[in-house]
């Protein structure tokens, strides 16, 4: 199957769909790998936190910038070479990462700064690659059935998530730092830090190699070169009357939920007094929540209920558990004293119950938003569309963190309740497309 295409058989698009998920399980586990040590890794250069949340804009925006490029460049040169190629860049990236700390040695917090920086960015411009890869999913599934699939890639997502922070806690334990110190040469900074970065790095080239070996390219009519630049295709998409709304969905969607993402830690620690650990332990109770309703929860709605209409009431529910996330303890607080099993209070349940609400609304909408995408554009131009629907995701993703945190230290509560109200609004949008679809 190497260099070859899929083979125009159910089992062969079936067999191209479980490569190029288990791609992407693979890219996202070596993310996922250095998420725990990220702020860690920034507080030793004795720097502000501030430098966190900027890490996380400097990803999001090169992300923005590229993944249309590299959904378009998948157009016109395949999806297989794009895959490939960011997979490299990748591992280039968390190369680098690993380095900081050697360059702080030899020239100072502002140089490690600098390295993190310019492997951030250039990490993020390789993350532009999941626009390739739902367009390859979009490639090899039928229409009616791509709701279900392109759940399945978001299922792979949630699954490095889920397994990633793990392996990253191993790689950067003091025996194995130890253990590495031991084998590796000299040059190789071996700390909690670059490990983890390094075992990235890894992953992403065994990404490469699965992709070389057994990722073939899918059968498809080719587009054509479009106009050039970064502005172009999302110009062409903000004209075309049914693919406008869902990149501001898209847009919208991601500023409301990524704040929230970044608020979740400290809200959590001061409401609920929960230190790391605990945090932990909610973050992959939430992981595990993402891959059970991707891969299963969104396949059997998506069966049964319209992509656009999965996407309405994923938003709803999305809106109601953001509202209700900041009350979570004062409504546990009005429930009676239950005897419950590993010391959990009523307020724990309430919070559980409204997070697994908040997963369930956030798989429904992504997926149903995707889907409707898909069926938008033309076979010609899937890798178009979904570079510039993830492109506004990845720009909604640099402003949100950091608009929502400054919201956060001004009132807790406020980062979800705006949060909630913009997926409101989402709601609005989306029934007018549902409307169209079914028109």
């Amino acid at each position: 199957m190497r260099g070859g295409s899929v083979p125009e058989t159910p089992a062969g698009r079936r067999r191209a769909l479980a490569t190029v998920i288990a791609v992407v399980f693979i890219d996202l586990l070596g993310f996922g790998i250095v998420i725990p040590v990220l702020p860690f890794y920034v507080r030793s250069f004795g720097v502000s936190d501030v430098f966190i949340g900027l890490l996380a804009a400097s990803y999001s925006l090169t992300q923005f910038l590229a993944a249309p490029y590299l959904g378009r460049l998948s157009d016109e040169r395949g999806r297989r070479p794009v895959l490939m190629l960011s997979l490299a860049g990748a591992a280039v990236a968390w190369v680098v990462f690993g380095f900081g700390g050697a360059a702080d040695r030899a020239f100072g917090p502002v140089a490690a700064l600098a390295v993190l920086f310019l492997a951030r960015g250039l990490a993020g411009a390789m993350g532009g690659n999941i626009a390739a890869a739902q367009a390859y999913v979009a490639d090899v599934t039928p229409r009616e059935d791509r709701a279900g699939a392109l759940g399945l890639v978001g299922a792979a997502f949630g699954l490095g998530f889920v397994f990633g922070p793990a392996l990253g806690a191993l790689f950067a334990s003091d025996p194995v730092v130890a253990a590495a110190d031991g084998l590796l040469p000299a040059f190789v900074p071996t700390t909690a830090y670059s490990l983890p970065s390094f075992a990235a790095a890894a992953f992403s080239l065994l990404a490469l190699a699965a992709a070389a070996v057994a990722l073939p390219e899918p059968n498809r009519t080719r587009g054509t070169a479009g106009p050039p630049g970064i502005v172009a295709p999302f110009r062409e998409a903000l004209a075309d009357a049914a693919l406008r709304p869902l990149v501001v969905v898209f847009l919208v969607a991601s500023v409301a939920f990524s704040g929230v993402q970044v608020a979740f830690i400290p809200f959590v620690a001061d409401s609920f007094g929960y230190d790391e650990s605990g945090a932990g332990l909610l973050l992959t109770y939430i992981g595990v929540l993402g891959v059970l309703n991707q891969g299963v929860v969104v396949r059997q709605v998506s069966r049964r209920v319209a992509d656009a209409r999965m996407a309405v009431g994923g938003a709803a529910m999305l809106a109601v558990a953001l509202a209700a996330l900041p009350f979570a303890a004062p409504l546990g607080d009005l429930l009676p004293t239950l005897a419950l099993p590993f010391g959990a209070g009523p307020a724990l349940i309430v919070l559980l119950l409204v997070l697994a609400l908040l997963s369930t609304g956030n798989s429904l909408l992504n997926v149903g938003i995707a889907a409707v995408v898909s069926r938008t554009a033309s076979d010609e131009q899937q890798g178009t569309a979904f570079g510039v629907t993830q492109g506004a995701g990845s720009l909604g993703r640099t402003v949100g963190p950091p608009a929502m945190t400054a919201l956060y230290v001004v009132a807790a509560a406020a980062p979800f309740l705006l949060g909630a109200l913009l997926t409101v609004g989402t709601v609005g949008v989306l029934l007018g497309v549902a409307r169209g679809s079914d028109a």
